[in-house]
């Protein structure tokens, strides 16, 4: 489709394979659940080289269940943010993501960066993230670090090179 060019899809074997096997993934757990407004929301968030991850969660019953799911590709200038930058803006981005679900009531950022837990209380020498640290503040968040290997969802969402 790029350049007005149009071409026909091609569905063969293997596409059929992947589009079965997509539906199957979308069917195991964790399944997506339907947001409970009555419920707490915990956010994650992540950033590599090359994009941003965010994933909105609930605790259900039988454990922590996702509610939905976004990811993005980092502008050229973005990538050349130092790490706390861009976990910085990943989380900005998440909580503007996510808006209509976080505004108005308490929720858990969940980072695997740590230094970003105090992100509400320490003194910021950078001017982006200070700026950054500002437009969170009206929201009701508390932030918990988290160990990467738990942070899976936002990870992985991160570093898809076509998020």
């Amino acid at each position: 489709m790029k350049g007005g060019k149009s071409s026909a899809l091609k569905w063969e074997h293997s596409q059929a394979v992947a589009f079965s096997k997509l539906k199957e993934c979308l069917c195991a757990k964790p399944i997506l659940h339907l947001p409970d407004m009555e419920k707490p929301f915990t956010l994650r968030t992540n950033a590599s080289d090359v994009g941003l991850g965010a994933v909105l969660l609930q605790e259900h019953e039988d454990g922590l269940f996702p509610v939905a799911f976004a990811s993005r590709k980092l502008t050229k200038a973005e990538r050349n943010y130092a790490v706390v930058e861009r976990e910085c803006l990943a989380i900005v981005w998440g909580v503007a993501k996510f808006y209509r679900y976080l505004y108005g009531r308490q929720f858990v950022l969940q980072t695997d960066h740590r230094p970003l837990v105090f992100l509400d209380r320490a003194k910021l020498c950078n001017a982006r993230v200070m700026r950054w640290a500002l437009s969170l503040q009206p929201f009701k968040f508390h932030t918990e670090s988290i160990k990467g290997s738990d942070n899976v969802g936002a990870d992985y969402l991160s570093r898809i090179p076509t998020c």
